[in-house]
């Protein structure tokens, strides 16, 4: 599976891409700096027509010939992904875990990320169908998928690359229920604001009760609110586990939401495998670890 957030800490130059100031997109990529050598990553933003359903394409690209393969880790996000790679296309939904991506060769391909919220308008079930597992584009683009991811791999520039892929999108309209742009809508407002930690307040900000609530994420976001809660808190709390050394965890834990240091912990190692300390600790290990010549 590929399946990337976008890290700004690994961004290659030719970045176009600028993050909304209201919106955490969180920050998924494991040990940016030594992601850097193994890849390079850019963000573009989409068509005009697409803006309501994608916040970006990211293209990625790595050549290790000759080299070990490499290990990628991603902590998990909201967002469904459509991704264009050589034998790893497909239609990602979100996810519980850690996963990670093994790179070898040489490749290039590109990732759309849509807007959490939006891509219920694109499926003939709920997201939450989807969560967690990957299902071929054909399913749900037709035919007309392959033809954009060979044109993906023969491009000659990040704009081609883009340009097939919104043609294929633009191509498929689809508009957003009522009940869609209340779901987008109640994922920023948990991007927005970090001190939304309970279902509660979500239901207080959408005047629906915690049932409607919990119906509403299942069909459009793909996971339950409180989950969708936790997956920032949690994309947080790594980002500053190696940032901040080491930290007081019941400091940490209280600045994230949490009543007690060790709901956190069993939080963290449900979502990464790991607790927090041996987590930063990896992380940091990474980060020593010689650059091999970036790509």
């Amino acid at each position: 599976m590929i399946q990337t957030p976008g890290e700004p800490d690994v961004l290659n130059e030719r970045d176009s891409y600028r993050d909304p100031v209201t919106h955490r997109i969180p920050r998924g990529i494991v040990g940016p700096a030594t992601a850097r050598t193994q890849f390079t990553l850019t963000r573009h933003p989409p068509a005009p027509a697409l803006a309501e359903f994608v916040e970006y394409h990211w293209i990625l690209r790595w050549d290790l010939r000759g080299k070990p393969p490499y290990e990628q880790r991603v902590l998990p996000n909201l967002a469904v992904h459509v991704t264009f790679f050589p034998g790893a296309s497909g239609v990602h939904g979100p996810a519980h875990t850690v996963f990670s991506h093994r790179l070898t060769g040489r490749v290039q391909g590109l990732g759309v990320r849509f807007r959490p919220g939006t891509f219920r308008a694109f499926l003939d079930g709920p997201v939450c169908d989807i969560a967690d597992r990957a299902v071929p584009l054909a399913d749900v683009f037709g035919a007309a998928a392959e033809q954009a991811a060979e044109s993906v791999r023969a491009a000659g520039s990040d704009a081609q690359m883009a340009g097939a892929i919104d043609n294929l999108l633009i191509a498929n309209p689809v508009r957003l229920s009522p009940a869609a742009r209340a779901a987008a809508e109640a994922v920023e407002s948990i991007a927005r604001d970090p001190g939304i930690t309970r279902v509660a307040q979500l239901c207080a900000d959408t005047g629906l009760t915690t049932r409607s609530v919990q119906r509403m994420f299942a069909e459009h976001v793909g996971v339950p609110p409180k989950w969708a809660i936790r997956i920032y808190r949690l994309n947080d709390a790594a980002q500053r586990l190696v940032t901040e050394g080491d930290p007081d965890y019941a400091g940490l834990a209280v600045r994230l939401g949490y009543s007690d240091q060790s709901h956190f912990i069993r939080d963290f190692r449900t979502v990464t495998g790991q607790s927090p300390a041996e987590y930063a600790r990896t992380a940091r290990t990474a980060e020593r670890q010689p650059d091999s010549g970036k790509t």
